[in-house]
């Protein structure tokens, strides 16, 4: 039986997965959440707090850019944009993620050793 329950993020992983969302291009922060929630298959559920200041950490750096538009609605948001440089901390994120992923089904298919 699935386990659908919403799990909490790994501490340092709703960067890389912001950078992913706004790799398709540029999005205001609900946007970001909800990709995040239906690309996840509704396991992530991003808290508006962890959200904002993920965003306001990663425009600090230089890896996203901000200005203000309307949503579909007509509503006035700020839409992130990802940098030159967030692009290539994707990519180094991106690497770094998926030899760690690697390593954690390693560990888990190991097999005890024979006494």
């Amino acid at each position: 039986m699935p386990d659908d329950r919403e799990l909490d993020i790994l501490l340092g992983t709703l960067d890389v997965l912001v950078l992913r969302a706004l790799s398709w291009g540029s999005m205001h922060g609900y946007a970001v959440a909800r990709w995040i929630h239906e690309s996840s298959g509704q396991t992530f559920r991003i808290q508006d707090g962890a959200l904002y200041t993920s965003l306001h950490r990663m425009e600090d750096r230089g890896w996203i850019e901000s200005e203000w538009g309307h949503t579909d609605q007509g509503k006035r948001a700020k839409f992130y944009r990802l940098t030159t440089s967030g692009r290539r901390q994707l990519r180094q994120e991106t690497s770094d993620w998926e030899r760690y992923a690697e390593g954690v089904a390693r560990v888990f298919a190991a097999r005890p050793r024979p006494a």
